[in-house]
């Protein structure tokens, strides 16, 4: 139930994340400075950023399964407050250190430090729902 469990959060993390840049699509792709083409779509786009990004999903929300066992969250309150936690708390800082040794605009910091945010807020609520 686990493995099963970790997955669909990894899914709800990774669909939370293609609504939140299809919103934010324009600011982010100016403050990232990415090229676009004459069609607004990013240049020389690859499936290998998706890739690492499903990977990626699966490692945190098996690791916030296994933090949430060992931490007694067992409700979707804690669940979705013990998510927002390691966005906002363990990831966005670390987003906002990479970001400003490579002087890239606060404003692609506060994009990626919100999905990471509430994207484990939605991985914290699947997994308690599990």
């Amino acid at each position: 139930m686990g493995v099963l469990a970790v997955i669909v959060a990894a899914i709800a993390g990774f669909g939370f994340g293609a609504v939140w840049y299809m919103v934010l699509a324009k600011p982010w792709m100016a403050a990232a400075a990415i090229k676009t083409g004459p069609d607004g779509r990013p240049e020389n786009m690859s499936s290998l950023p998706y890739l690492m990004a499903a990977i990626a999903m699966i490692v945190v929300a098996g690791m916030m399964r296994h933090t949430f066992a060992l931490s007694g969250i067992d409700t979707v309150g804690k669940g979705v407050v013990s998510g927002l936690g390691v966005g906002l708390f363990f990831i966005s800082p670390w987003i906002m250190i990479n970001n400003g040794y490579v002087s890239r605009p606060f404003q692609l910091t506060l994009i990626d430090a919100g999905y990471a945010t509430f994207g484990c807020a939605v991985i914290g609520l699947v997994l308690t729902l599990f």
